[in-house]
């Protein structure tokens, strides 16, 4: 027997939504497996686990966990990207996103700066063989 089963698993999720938020109440198995597999997919793509003791075990148990022990919301209503989020995992993918911006914004900026530097030394080059 699976632990925790479907219907324990629907039922804690459920217990754990509040009146005042957007978590959505699950009344299938095919809801569940679907909020499970887009958890597990984005801690593959390298969100951080929610739960302890995570390390080496499979992503989809760790999704189940997450899931079981309220530490994941399941969102209705929000674009498929953030559909599902943790504690501060929106937080961590506004920062990643931030991250990125800049990251590159420092490449385009030293690649402009390479460029301009290129076009200097061949201006210098080109005065000084002249001269």
């Amino acid at each position: 027997m699976i632990h925790p089963s479907y219907s324990e698993l629907i039922d804690a999720i459920n217990t754990n939504s509040e009146d005042n938020d957007n978590t959505m109440l699950l009344n299938s198995r095919y809801s569940l497996v679907l909020a499970t597999s887009k958890r597990a997919r984005q801690i593959i793509a390298g969100s951080k686990p929610l739960v302890d003791h995570a390390e080496g075990k499979k992503t989809l148990s760790v999704a189940i966990d997450e899931l079981y022990q309220g530490k994941v919301k399941i969102l209705a209503g929000i674009p498929e990207e953030e559909t599902i989020t943790g504690e501060t995992g929106l937080a961590e993918e506004i920062l990643e996103e931030a991250a990125e911006d800049i990251i590159e914004d420092t490449i385009e900026d030293t690649a402009e700066d390479a460029v301009e530097d290129a076009i200097e030394n061949t201006e210098a080059e080109n005065t000084e063989i002249t001269e």
